[in-house]
């Protein structure tokens, strides 16, 4: 009973390996009878740097409680995204939503995060080390981070592709020049 209850708690433990960066916040307000309401909608990006993340957005009457909404959406709603030796993309991919467009280029080892903000968010919360990438069309933090979560969601890896495939990795890979 008790290695029960040790192992429940060690699972609540391990949640928080999950790193959250807060994107953007909105004052919205409602116009009523006596006047305005305003509420609050935040956008929280979260991930475990070691190749999962997710978005999410919250509304609310406070901050904290728009950004604790938004952090457990975030929770929710993440993807399993797989890298090159934990640091880069596997291949370059673009991704879209609505006018947005984000391109993202894998990058040799010390080239770092080159993007732009909420672009730059997702990628930390990933684990990324090295990429380029490049947002067009929108400038809206909502539509960069659908755009970039959508080039993601296409992201595989050669291991996949074999499989998928029936060939081997070495067959998939681009063969190295001596």
């Amino acid at each position: 009973m008790a290695r029960e209850d040790n192992r429940k708690g060690r699972d609540r433990d391990e949640a928080p390996e999950f790193q959250d960066r807060l994107v953007a916040i909105n004052r919205v307000s409602k116009t009523v009878k006596g006047g305005k309401r305003f509420g609050f909608a935040a956008l929280v990006v979260v991930g475990d740097q070691k190749g999962r993340v997710g978005y999410g957005k919250g509304k609310a009457k406070e901050v904290p409680e728009a950004i604790r909404k938004a952090t457990e959406q975030a929770k929710r709603q993440m993807i399993r995204v797989p890298l090159r030796e934990g640091r880069t993309l596997h291949h370059d991919v673009n991704g879209r939503h609505g006018a947005g467009k984000v391109v993202m280029r894998t990058a040799p080892q010390g080239t770092g995060i080159i993007a732009g903000g909420p672009m730059r968010a997702v990628f930390e919360m990933l684990g990324v080390q090295d990429v380029v990438a490049k947002s067009i069309g929108s400038q809206n933090p909502y539509n960069m981070i659908r755009a970039t979560m959508d080039g993601l969601g296409k992201e595989a890896s050669p291991r996949s592709v074999a499989q998928r495939r029936g060939k081997k990795v070495s067959e998939i890979l681009p063969k190295e020049e001596a």
